[in-house]
């Protein structure tokens, strides 16, 4: 019998290695923004095209590389980082396994230029599926330039697993945000088909922060800082008020390497505990400078799980610096070298503006005990009840509106209704502000969060939040699937400006948002102009900013939680954050709308987390708890 174990081709055994460094566009991306910091490069260029699928390029003014060291690097395990096994325990740079530039020239078309500061001429490298092309003398600036061109070419089944182009892009972003955050005193841009998406200075780590997530963030960052004889800690926490309802904004340096920790973050999340809900995760970037022998990094092949010799240690310095920074924040407000933008209007040339105390005007001859004193109006409907928060068309709806077809089924039995008073009723002040619609039955709201209605058998209570949560979004579900959203323009247009990752996924969905109703347009780097809103959301004060950052925000925790598809995740994110709260004054016609909107919804009895929305309490019960 003949052998039948052989040495893998070297051809072979690149691909198999680039499976585990190159996993999409971003792999690739890191790993070169990785070598040209270690090159040690000021200024950084990545130019990306088709989202890195056609093209990845990275220019530095680096140390650059002789014509042999040029030639060495495309090796398998080729590394001026390690030396001897001792080595791997002592690491302070980002790449060191000697894996990346051979993995990547196994699956792409490289093109590398590079040149010495002390050498007059470069050194021009062609490879295309680990194959050498050419190699000759050039002119070009001292550092490095590497193009990457037709990512997985040569592996088709890998290319046609990657995603979209604004998918694979939001994963680029992701990762030129970690390294640039990791180093602030470096100059980054970053362009993706001619277009410039960031373009960062040299600078601290306070404005790297807010340079890569908006302006808005200078007044949400609390320092952090912390000094003892295993950690040093420094950083910023974000304030518990802009906590989101996503992870993203989460990032943990090691030794100025980004790693994943979830036993660090639960350090993190513990000091906010008793300041925010479960649900809700805080901002906070830092950055844990420790001895490298007391860590290993090479655990894994992306390089982003760190073990450590004390983490118990790590994990209680961790979490009493976090709670500490969070006491001082709440004693008084930390202002440091960066201006607070609550300040900016406190700083004029002007003289100020004299003080007007307000008036109170009044009638002095109101008699309370007069006999001709005007009828009082039902509080439910007066004009500075809430009810001018509840939506204007809740009860007539844009579109298509479920309420032709009841779907009552027992719960027509247990509510009791009665057929004499079926008929849409019409919300109050279509006849006149004194027009008093009548009500079906008398209902009682208790605590602002629960609808109270006497039944045959006992009595029923309602989940008002988790009521018009379904009912909005089995509205949505219709809006999308027939592209028929109806949309109430705005007086005026708001302008709503994005992070870069978020304004690509709002690309991504905007034909589907669309679709809810909302009128939005492409207006410059990063923003969108609002220019109207769904219908359903009737003609109350509505941020439209903050309604539309909200409902991506819900957008990715729905995906990220369920796994749902894009049109579900979206008219969930949209019935939850256009649905009345719990703590919401209704009035009795409010209340017998939303029950009857309820009642025509497909799936009444269960909220869209898949929650009771109704409960029924029997006679039986009750007596019982009265010992009868």
């Amino acid at each position: 019998m003949s052998d039948i174990i052989k040495l893998l081709p070297d051809s072979v055994a690149n691909q198999i290695a680039a499976g585990e460094v190159v996993q999409r566009p971003a792999s690739a991306v890191k790993e070169l923004l990785e070598n040209a910091i270690d090159a040690g490069a000021n200024k950084i260029q990545l130019i990306v095209k088709d989202a890195g699928k056609a093209l990845i390029q990275v220019i530095d003014n680096g140390c650059g590389m002789s014509v042999t060291d040029a030639r060495m690097c495309f090796e398998r395990h080729a590394t001026s980082k390690v030396r001897k096994a001792e080595d791997l325990f002592a690491i302070r740079t980002m790449g060191f396994r000697g894996e990346a530039m051979a993995s990547i020239a196994a699956i792409a078309q490289v093109e590398m230029k590079t040149r010495k500061h002390e050498d007059e001429i470069g050194t021009l490298i062609e490879i295309e599926g680990a194959t050498f092309i050419r190699q000759e003398p050039v002119a070009t600036p001292e550092g490095t330039s590497i193009s990457i061109k037709n990512l997985f070419y040569n592996t088709p089944a890998r290319r046609n697993f990657l995603k979209s182009n604004p998918a694979e892009m939001r994963h680029i972003i992701d990762e030129f945000q970690r390294v640039a955050m990791a180093n602030p005193g470096i100059a980054f841009s970053l362009h993706h088909d001619g277009i410039e998406i960031y373009r960062l200075p040299a600078s601290a780590l306070k404005q790297r922060i807010v340079h890569l997530f908006g302006n808005n963030y200078n007044e949400r960052l609390i320092p952090v800082e912390e000094e003892t004889s295993i950690i040093n800690l420094k950083g910023f926490i974000g304030k518990p008020e802009f906590a989101k309802k996503t992870r993203g904004e989460q990032f943990f340096f090691v030794n100025n390497r980004f790693i994943k920790d979830a036993y660090l973050n639960h350090a993190v999340n513990r000091a906010y505990e008793e300041l925010l809900p479960d649900d809700n995760f805080p901002l906070y970037v830092l950055f844990i400078d420790i001895d490298p022998s007391k860590i290993d990094v090479n655990v894994h092949p992306t390089k982003t799980e760190i073990k450590y010799l004390d983490e118990k240690s790590i994990y209680a310095i961790l979490h009493s610096a976090v709670k500490r920074s969070l006491g001082r924040f709440n004693i008084s407000p930390t202002i440091d070298f960066d201006q607070e933008t609550g300040f900016s209007s406190m700083i004029t040339h002007k003289a100020p503006e004299e003080i007007v105390p307000p008036s109170i005007s009044f009638n002095p001859d109101f008699n309370p005990f007069a006999a001709d004193k005007p009828a009082a109006r039902d509080s439910s409907y007066s004009q500075d009840s809430s009810y001018a928060s509840f939506p204007k068309s809740y009860g007539s709806g844009g579109g298509k509106t479920p309420t032709s077809t009841k779907n009552w089924g027992s719960l027509y039995e247990i509510a009791n209704h009665n057929p004499a008073h079926q008929s849409s009723l019409d919300l109050p002040g279509n006849e006149g502000d004194d027009q008093l619609v009548p009500v079906q039955k008398q209902l009682m709201q208790l605590h602002n969060r629960y609808i109270i209605s006497q039944i045959k058998s006992g009595l029923m209570l309602i989940d008002q939040q988790s009521a018009h949560e379904r009912v909005l979004y089995e509205r949505f579900i219709l809006h999308l699937e027939d592209r028929k959203g109806a949309s109430q323009q705005s007086l005026f247009p708001q302008t709503v400006t994005l992070s870069p990752n978020d304004y690509e996924l709002a690309k991504s969905l905007l034909d589907d948002i669309k679709s809810l109703g909302f009128e939005v347009r492409e207006f410059g780097k990063n923003t969108l102009v609002i220019e109207g809103i769904p219908v359903d959301l009737g003609s109350s004060n509505i941020n439209e900013t903050q309604l539309f950052e909200h409902l991506i925000e819900g957008f990715k925790n729905s995906q990220q939680e369920l796994k749902l598809d894009k049109r579900d995740a979206l008219a969930r994110s949209m019935a939850r954050n256009s649905a009345i709260k719990s703590g919401t004054v209704l009035g009795q016609v409010e209340m017998n709308m939303l029950i009857e909107q309820l009642f025509a919804c497909k799936t009444p009895n269960f909220s869209i987390s898949g929650k009771p929305v109704i409960q029924t309490i029997g006679l039986t019960e009750l007596d019982k708890k009265f010992d009868k």
